[in-house]
């Protein structure tokens, strides 16, 4: 049985591994992601996220079918803002994209509500009391049960709790951030202002999108079946960096007489803090869900958060200046 935590401040527990599946209905096909799902809750991982763009929405009818004998176990969760379509309102967060968008969620998951209902990612220039509104009105109707933000800096996230109270909207109850060894940027505003406003956090990408599962060297050319190898664009354009691939191999250097992968240490790494609730764990095969599973049980010692802050400083990423591309930085506005 697994160590379920309450989710922030909801009466909602769920466990310290959440089951991603962006591969799902992709590379990962139906069956593997069938085994995988049902390995999970025997696991007793109660937790499980998708997205409305993950496989163009089949990741949605994959994890539907298989949740379906026993979905109200599941805390299953969804997202949507990234554009679905090729309509000017096919993304983003107005009412009306929202609310078409979870019916056909609902419809490709085969339930009739949701759990959790994630704002993905910001939309730079838009108000936020129109969708905080909405999602109002889906969990008065019973379409979803609770809303969650994601790729939110610390202003928005106590921008839209202050929006909520205004309107008696139950404020959101998860964060998603990226946050890893080599991305730690998340620890000067993310973590701490979901903390103090009542967040619990699900944070994503433990092993850097494989970075830090030691599969990739410096010195050689990365498997052609592997996210580098197939040249996946947000590998590329975040985590695959010369300089978290070196902490990588001096994280292997560290555990060589421990017993334990990369990966193992990276996903304790994650759950050692606090003031995260879960972390998401996103397989592609079996093999790789095993090792998951296996980093939950590992335990950090105060040496090795010490090791850690040597290689990559608390509050920064690997890399001195870095900033995700996808989730650009709004500060600086040319004058015309």
């Amino acid at each position: 049985m697994d160590d379920y935590r309450y989710l922030g401040h909801s009466g909602l527990k769920i466990s310290p591994l959440t089951l991603g599946t962006m591969m799902f209905g992709g590379v990962t096909d139906e069956a593997v992601s069938r085994r995988i799902i049902e390995s999970a809750r025997d696991h007793g991982i109660n937790s499980i996220d998708t997205a409305d763009v993950y496989n163009a929405g089949q990741s949605e009818v994959v994890v539907g079918k298989a949740i379906k004998a026993q979905r109200d176990y599941w805390v299953l969760a969804t997202k949507l803002a990234n554009r679905a379509g090729s309509g000017p309102n096919q993304g983003g967060l107005s009412r009306k994209w929202i609310i078409e968008q979870v019916d056909h969620s609902l419809r490709r998951l085969g339930t009739d509500y949701i759990d959790i209902l994630y704002f993905h990612r910001a939309i730079f220039g838009v108000r936020l009391d129109e969708p905080v509104r909405a999602v109002g009105d889906l969990i008065r109707q019973g379409k979803i049960r609770y809303f969650g933000i994601s790729n939110f800096r610390g202003w928005r996230i106590a921008e839209v709790c202050r929006i909520a109270d205004m309107l008696g909207v139950e404020r959101p109850i998860a964060s998603q951030p990226l946050y890893n060894i080599v991305t730690r940027q998340a620890e000067v505003e993310e973590l701490p202002a979901a903390a103090h406003y009542g967040l619990g956090v699900i944070s994503y990408s433990p092993l850097a999108r494989g970075v830090l599962t030691g599969k990739y060297r410096t010195d050689s050319v990365p498997q052609g079946d592997s996210r580098a190898g197939r040249a996946d664009k947000r590998l590329l354009e975040t985590e695959w960096r010369p300089q978290s691939l070196e902490v990588a191999e001096k994280i292997r250097s560290y555990i060589q007489k421990r017993g334990i992968s990369i990966a193992d240490f990276a996903v304790a790494w994650v759950l050692g803090n606090r003031l995260v609730t879960s972390t998401i764990a996103g397989p592609r095969t079996e093999e790789q869900w095993a090792g998951y599973l296996q980093g939950r049980k590992v335990s950090l010692t105060k040496e090795d958060e010490e090791f850690i802050d040597t290689l990559v400083a608390p509050g920064h990423a690997s890399t001195p200046g870095f900033s995700d591309p996808g989730h650009p930085v709004e500060g600086r506005v040319v004058r015309a």
